[in-house]
Parts: structure tokens; C-alpha cells; sequence
């Protein structure tokens, strides 16, 4: 009955997960759902930048502090292995919910492209972007990535897999494709409001600094063998000589 828990809890995890991703697409793009980026009535700019930026730093710190191993190890504690990729998946998805919900509109234009081959082109390549996101994960095990391998393991009694060092498709060129993606999907906007920058910095900075959490973590993995891959692939562009090393998958 617990490992039919623990599928049944890891499989609405992600269903919330995908759910959140799309709309996600939509917030940025300013597009079907009915929050957006860029929605709503504004407020005085100092008090809107503040709350937006308490409610980046939540998922930041959330999203960072929960992915430590040392944090893992002492999680699991309280919680079962197998739940413990979902149970973070699931307080992430919910701070970037809180954080769509809660967003506060600056409206004021930064720049703005007329309608035409120039603006349809930049907004493909933010739609480019959020594709090579999902492509990426699914590179390096989406369902793992997202808990649903873990919370399925026990109950079709299969073993946990290991992480492996591998680089499939773009991982050959880039060591982090996934964020090169949302970095592509929030900065190539055809429209870009005082809101939707600062949501693109704050991202951005968060980017590169996961990006140094992450990279110590996979050195302190797999040691040399990571040091030579990012030597000589590019972090989030490629370089003009690269290595296909290997990639952890997570």
C-alpha cells in the first residue's frame, strides 16, 4: 500500500508539475492563461519590484537549498527516498505557482517591436527556447528529473537507477542546455516590459548561480571526468572546439 501511495503521489506531483510548465509558457508570453506577466493593475513600481522580488527569492531559495545533497540527506530522513525528488518537485511547482499568482504587472515599456517578420521571428525563438527546456530534461531522464521513475520504482519492483555521465544531443555542445533555453525563452521578447525585465534578470542571475551549485556538485560526483567535459564545453554557449564528455543525469 505505500509503494501504491508513492506512485499515486509521485504521478499527481507531476501531473501538477507539467501543468505548472505550461502555464509557465503562457505567463511569459503573455498568452491564453489569464494571469500574465504583464496582466493585472499595476501598482506603484517600488512596492511592485519588492514583492516580486520576495517571490523569486522563494522559489530560489527553495529551488537551491532543497537540491543540495547535504539538505537530501538529511530530507530523507523525514521523508521516503522515494517520495523525496517528487516532495521537491511538488514545493517548487507551488512556489512557482505562488509566484504567478501573486506577480505583481510594471507595464511600462522597455522596448517594443512592431508587429512583423522581426517580432514573429523573436517571438519563435522564445517558443525555440521553452522547446529546447523541455527537450533538454527529456535528454537526461525526464521522469527521473521530475520523480516519477523514483515513485514508480518500488511498486514495479525495479532498483533505483544510478546516476550516469553521458551527453546526448545538445549536452555534447553545451554543458546546460536547459538553461540556455530559458535564458532564449525570457529575454527574446518581441515586448519587453519594465515587469518582464526585471523577472529576466532576477532569473538570469539565479541561473548562473545554480549553475555554480550545480557544476560543484557534479565535480564533486564524478571529479575529473567533469572537470575535462567543462573545460571544453561551452556553459550555456557553445564553444568553437568542444569534447563530447559526459552529463550526470539527475
Amino acid at each position: 500500500m505505500a509503494r501504491l501511495l508513492t506512485a499515486l503521489y509521485s504521478t499527481l506531483v507531476y501531473i501538477f508539475f507539467f501543468a505548472t510548465f505550461l502555464y509557465a509558457i503562457g505567463f511569459v508570453e503573455n498568452a491564453v492563461v489569464p494571469k500574465t506577466i504583464d496582466s493585472g493593475a499595476a501598482g506603484g513600481v517600488a512596492l511592485s519590484i519588492l514583492i516580486n522580488a520576495v517571490l523569486l527569492g522563494v522559489f530560489a531559495v527553495q529551488h537551491s537549498v532543497m537540491a543540495r545533497p547535504a539538505f537530501k540527506r538529511a530530507w530523507t530522513r523525514i521523508v521516503p527516498p522515494a517520495a523525496e525528488r517528487s516532495t521537491y518537485v511538488l514545493l517548487a511547482s507551488a512556489a512557482l505557482a505562488l509566484l504567478f499568482w501573486q506577480w505583481r504587472p510594471l507595464p511600462q515599456a522597455v522596448w517594443t517591436i512592431a508587429p512583423g517578420p522581426l517580432a514573429t521571428a523573436i517571438l519563435a525563438a522564445s517558443l525555440v527556447g521553452w522547446a529546447v527546456v523541455l527537450a533538454s530534461t527529456f535528454l537526461i531522464n525526464h521522469f527521473e528529473l521530475f520523480g516519477l521513475t523514483q515513485g514508480w520504482s518500488g511498486l514495479l519492483g525495479l532498483s533505483s537507477p544510478q546516476a550516469s555521465f553521458v551527453t546526448p544531443l545538445f549536452y555534447r555542445w553545451i554543458r546546460h542546455p536547459l538553461y540556455t533555453g530559458f535564458l532564449l525563452a525570457f529575454w527574446a521578447a518581441p515586448h519587453m516590459s519594465l515587469g518582464h525585465l526585471v523577472f529576466s534578470i532576477a532569473t538570469t542571475g539565479y541561473i548562473f548561480i545554480g549553475i555554480w551549485l550545480e557544476e560543484r556538485d557534479l565535480v564533486a560526483h564524478f571529479g575529473d571526468r567533469y572537470r575535462q567535459y567543462r573545460a571544453t564545453v561551452g556553459m550555456v554557449f557553445p564553444k568553437l572546439r568542444s569534447t563530447a564528455g559526459q552529463r550526470q543525469t539527475r
